[in-house]
């Protein structure tokens, strides 16, 4: 493995683990001693904090999207597309704890705006809203923004596995069921696939 790649994703891992841990106070010190970088060579590969805490978002949306955007078979019905996406989501929210605080405290402490977060999560947005409106046009999925929808469906996620977190269990099939089920139920907002 280059060497510059791997001290890069160290400088971001570490990056990472001490936001969630100190917030976006941490100081890019305190980031070089926990990537076990000196101080001086982690502005070797990120000019600024926001420059990292920007390359810290870029790298989520590129996971979020290798993992929640695959080819999905041209005739599957939409249901079960939107579905599967939905299961997809549970799973990358539940299966990192870190990620998921990461994910939850830069959504709640922007350092980037809205444009500049759309933009480094355009692939998925573009994915979604493609899925979304497919589903719409079939008669599967509720009328509405298929912005709106996802956001709602990815929020209501997010959310109910931050509080069901705390229960040391794992996250039981039953339960994850629900969720997706729950969220199919809103999408389609009464209507049968």
């Amino acid at each position: 493995m280059d060497m510059s790649l791997d001290k890069r994703k160290r400088i971001i891992a570490a990056a990472s683990r001490l936001i969630v841990r100190d917030g976006l106070q941490c100081s890019m010190a305190a980031i070089a001693i926990e990537a076990r970088v000196a101080t001086g060579s982690l502005y070797n590969y990120f000019a600024s904090k926001d420059e990292l805490v920007r390359e810290i978002y870029a790298d989520i949306a590129q996971v979020m999207y290798e993992k929640l955007a695959p080819e999905m078979a041209a005739d599957l019905p939409h249901e079960k597309r939107i579905r599967q996406y939905l299961e997809r989501y549970v799973d990358f929210i539940w299966e990192d704890p870190e990620r998921a605080a990461l994910f939850d405290y830069l959504n709640n402490n922007p350092v980037l705006t809205l444009e500049q977060t759309a933009d480094l999560f355009r692939d998925f947005l573009e994915y979604t809203d493609a899925v979304i409106l497919a589903a719409q046009e079939a008669g599967s999925v509720r009328s509405g923004s298929p912005k709106l929808l996802a956001s709602f469906a990815r929020g209501a996620i997010r959310h109910t596995l931050k509080r069901r977190r705390p229960n040391p269990l794992p996250l039981e099939p039953e339960e994850r069921q629900l969720i997706i089920d729950m969220c199919w139920s809103a999408l389609a907002g009464g209507r049968k696939a």
